[in-house]
C-alpha cells in the first residue's frame, strides 16, 4: 500500500482558506486534516472539511460528459465523449453568434472555487469571444463599498489583532459557521480579560461564545451604529485628539446627523432598550481598544452599503483605529500582490459588451433583451438554488431555446436543466493558488490525486473550447501549470517581501499588510466620515426594503453546509436534520403551528415548504432558514431562494437576500411530524 501526505488548500468561499494535509493511499484521498503550519488556521478544520475526501470520492461525482435526452429539469442524460461535447458546444455557439451575436452568450460563475486561476479561468475566454459580461456581486460588494466610503483603499489590520483587544464585537457574523479561525484571536482576548459581544438578528451558534449578546431587528444595524455615536458624543466619550488629527467630517456628522438618532428613536428602530444602548455606548467608549469584526450578512439588505459605512465610521470616534488591538476588520485584500491582469486578460475585449448583474439572472433569462440570452455557461456556481428569485431563474432555465452548459462535479439543480453537462475536477485534482480574504495568507496547491473519471479543470475546458472556436492566441494553449508559473513570475516583483521559493513550492505563507504612502489611503489622507464624492456625504440610516407581510426571513449560513455546497455528503445533511424553518414559539402559537410539521412559507414570488423548528433562538417576527438546500432534498418542489428578491443593494449591486418578508401557514401535508429527538 502506497501512503503519502500531501499539502492542499480548502477551495470554498470562506474567509479562512485553510491549509490541508491530505493522506493519499493508492491514488485516492482517504483522510483530510488541517495543517498546523498554516499561520492563521493552525491545523483546525471546520466540520464541513473534516471529511472532504467524501466529497472528492462521492458516489455522486460526475465522471463523463453528458447529453440531455429528457425534458429540461428531468435529469435524464446519456454519456458522450469529450470530443462530442466540445464540438456540440462550439457548433451551437457559432450558430448563436451568426444569428444574434456573441452577446447572446452569458457566462455565470462565482466562488465554487476560490483559486486565482480556476475561479477566473473563464474571463479571458469570454472576453475573447465577445460574450456578455457578468457582474459578480452576489456576496458582499456593499460591505466593500461601505468600507471604501470611509477608509478608501486602507487595508484592514490582521484579524489576529483581535487578541490584543479588551472588547471584541462580532457584528452580523456567525463566525462559528463561516470564519472559525478568527476565534483564535477572540479566545486569546478572553483569556487576557477582554469581553466579547455578539450583535445579530437571531441567536446564532456564535452567540454562545459571547459575554453579551445583543438581539436587534433585521436591517437596523446602521441605526445602532449612529445611535452609539450619538451617545458617545453626548457623554463626552470621544477621542478629540484623534478626531482633530486623523478624521475628516466629525463636526458635520455631529451637527447634521447625530441629533437625529437619540436613544428613544434608536430603541424604536432596533428593538434594544434605552438602558441597553446607553450601557453599550459607555462600555465601548471606556474600552482601551475596541475591535469590530464586521460581517457580510448585515449588508444583504437594501441599505447594506450605508449600514457598513456607519459601522466602519464608529471606531473613529474613540480613536480605535489608532490603538493596538482596536479598529474594524471587514475583509483583507491582497490583490495588490498579484498580477491579476495576466489572468483576466481584459485586453482581449474587442469592444465593451453589456454587463448583467448575477443577482438578476432570472430577469435576464425571462425578460426580452436585445440580443436575447440564447446560451448560458455555468461553472463554479449553482444558480438554480443559490441565485435569488428561484422561480424566475428556473423559468429561464426551462426555455427550450436556451442552450445551457454546466461544468460541475455533481448533478446539481442547475445541471438538471443543462443541455450539456461537463464533469469538473475537485481542488485535489488540479493546480491553483489561493489567497484568503479573512487573513493575509496565501498558498499554492498542486494536484494530490489524478482526476476522478474524465473530469477536467475549468482552465482545461476553456482551453479546449478556445481551440474549438478557432482562437489562435498562445495564451489559451498553456497548461494550467504553465499559466500559474507565468502568473507567479509576473507577480514576483510585488512579492519581494515573502519567501518566493516557499510560495512556489506550496508552503502556506502570510503576506505583509500592504503599505501605502500615507496612514489612511483616502484622497484626504484621513478617515473620511464626511465623503464629498458620494450622494450622501455623511452616514445616515436608510430603512431596508421591508414589505407588508408579517415575518422577516433570514437566509442564514449553516454549520454543516456552505451556500449550496456539501449537500452531496449524506453525513453533513443528517447533521442539519431537515430543511428547517426556525420560528419563535409566540409566532408558531398564533398560527396554530406545531414543531416538526410541514409548513409553507409564501410571498409574492413563490411558496416553499419547510419542516418547522419552534425555538426561542429566533425573536418574534423573525424566521430563519439555515443553508441553501438542493431541491432534491427539500420537503417540497422549491428551496429558500424562491422567496428572495432580485432587488439590489444601495451601492455595489449586491444581493438583498435578508430583505425578505413572508407569511407562514400549515403545509398541505400533515404527516411529516419528526420525533422530538430531531428538533
Amino acid at each position: 500500500m502506497c501512503r503519502e501526505i500531501k499539502r492542499s488548500v480548502c477551495p470554498y468561499d470562506c474567509p479562512d482558506a485553510c491549509s490541508l494535509l491530505v493522506e493519499v493511499r493508492d491514488g485516492k484521498a482517504c483522510n483530510v486534516k488541517g495543517d498546523p503550519d498554516h499561520p492563521f488556521t493552525r491545523g483546525t478544520l471546520c466540520p464541513k472539511m473534516n471529511h472532504y475526501e467524501k466529497t472528492v470520492h462521492s458516489k455522486r461525482r460526475l465522471t463523463t460528459p453528458l447529453l440531455r435526452i429528457g425534458p429540461k429539469g428531468s435529469g435524464e442524460f446519456k454519456p458522450v465523449s469529450w470530443e462530442y461535447a466540445i464540438a456540440r458546444i462550439a457548433r451551437s455557439w457559432q450558430a448563436i453568434i451568426d444569428t444574434c451575436g456573441a452577446e447572446a452568450i452569458l457566462p455565470y460563475s462565482y466562488a465554487g472555487t476560490m483559486g486565482m486561476i480556476q475561479k477566473e479561468a473563464g474571463h479571458p475566454f469570454f472576453y475573447r469571444l465577445g460574450a456578455s459580461r457578468l457582474d459578480r456581486t452576489i456576496c458582499s460588494p456593499a460591505k466593500s463599498k461601505g468600507w471604501m466610503a470611509v477608509m478608501g483603499a486602507t487595508p484592514t489590520v490582521s484579524p489576529d489583532v483581535a487578541a490584543q483587544s479588551d472588547l471584541v464585537i462580532i457584528w452580523g457574523a456567525n463566525t462559528v459557521s463561516t470564519n472559525i479561525h478568527f476565534l483564535h484571536g477572540v479566545n486569546k482576548a478572553k483569556k487576557n480579560g477582554g469581553k466579547v459581544w455578539v450583535i445579530d438578528t437571531y441567536q446564532t451558534p456564535t452567540a454562545a461564545i459571547s459575554d453579551e449578546f445583543f438581539l436587534i431587528r433585521p436591517g437596523t444595524d446602521g441605526a445602532l451604529a449612529l445611535g452609539l455615536m450619538h451617545l458617545l458624543d453626548r457623554d463626552g466619550l470621544l477621542d478629540r485628539t484623534f478626531l482633530d488629527q486623523q478624521v475628516q467630517g466629525f463636526s458635520e456628522l455631529k451637527e447634521q446627523i447625530l441629533p437625529n438618532y437619540p436613544p428613544p428613536i434608536v430603541s424604536h428602530l432596533t428593538g434594544l432598550p434605552i438602558a441597553t444602548l446607553e450601557a453599550m455606548a459607555t462600555a465601548y467608549g471606556h474600552a482601551r481598544a475596541p475591535f469590530i469584526r464586521l460581517g457580510s450578512g448585515l449588508t444583504r439588505y437594501g441599505n447594506g452599503a450605508m449600514t457598513a459605512r456607519s459601522i466602519v465610521a464608529l471606531p473613529a470616534l474613540v480613536g480605535a483605529y489608532g490603538k493596538p488591538g482596536g479598529g474594524c476588520f471587514a475583509d483583507t485584500s491582497t490583490g495588490c500582490y498579484f498580477d491579476k491582469a495576466s489572468v483576466h486578460r481584459e485586453d482581449f475585449i474587442d469592444r465593451p459588451t453589456r454587463i448583467i448583474n448575477m443577482n438578476q439572472l432570472g430577469h435576464a433569462l425571462t425578460v426580452e433583451n436585445h440580443p436575447p440570452i440564447r446560451s448560458l455557461y455555468v461553472y463554479a456556481a449553482n444558480p438554480a438554488v443559490a441565485a435569488p428569485d428561484q422561480n424566475q431563474v428556473i423559468k429561464g432555465l426551462e426555455r427550450e431555446d436556451l442552450f445551457t452548459v454546466v461544468h460541475e462535479r455533481f448533478m446539481t439543480d442547475t445541471a438538471r436543466y443543462a443541455d450539456i453537462v461537463l464533469p469538473a475536477t475537485s481542488s485535489l485534482e488540479h493546480e491553483d493558488i489561493y489567497r484568503a480574504y479573512g487573513s493575509y495568507c496565501v498558498q499554492r496547491a498542486f494536484p494530490v490525486i489524478l482526476p476522478v473519471g474524465e473530469s477536467k479543470s475549468n482552465w482545461q475546458v476553456f482551453s479546449l473550447l478556445a481551440h474549438a472556436m478557432g482562437f489562435k492566441e498562445s495564451f489559451f494553449q498553456q497548461s494550467e501549470s504553465e499559466m500559474l508559473e507565468a502568473f507567479l513570475l509576473k507577480s514576483a516583483h510585488r512579492l519581494h517581501e515573502v519567501d518566493f521559493s516557499a510560495l512556489r513550492s506550496g508552503q502556506p505563507l502570510e503576506l505583509p499588510i500592504p503599505n501605502g504612502d500615507k496612514l489612511y489611503q483616502t484622497p484626504s489622507g484621513k478617515i473620511e466620515i464626511f465623503n464629498p464624492r458620494l450622494e450622501h456625504p455623511l452616514p445616515i440610516y436608510m430603512a431596508p426594503h421591508g414589505g407588508d407581510l408579517p415575518l422577516q426571513l433570514m437566509t442564514a449560513p449553516s454549520l454543516y453546509a456552505l451556500n449550496s455546497s456539501f449537500y452531496e455528503q449524506d453525513d453533513l445533511r443528517r447533521q442539519q436534520q431537515k430543511m428547517l424553518l426556525m420560528m419563535n414559539p409566540a409566532d408558531a402559537e398564533s398560527r396554530n403551528l406545531v414543531a416538526g410539521e410541514q409548513v409553507t412559507a409564501r410571498n409574492e414570488r413563490g411558496e416553499v415548504d419547510f419542516i418547522l423548528d419552534v425555538t426561542d433562538k429566533t425573536p418574534a417576527g423573525v424566521v430563519v432558514a439555515e443553508g441553501v438546500w438542493w431541491i432534491e432534498f427539500a420537503p417540497g418542489v422549491r428551496s429558500v431562494n424562491a422567496l428572495t428578491s432580485q432587488r439590489l443593494t444601495d451601492d455595489g449591486g449586491g444581493s438583498t437576500f435578508y430583505d425578505t418578508r413572508i407569511e407562514v401557514e400549515k403545509g398541505k401535508s400533515r404527516d411529516v411530524l419528526l420525533s422530538n429527538s430531531l428538533i
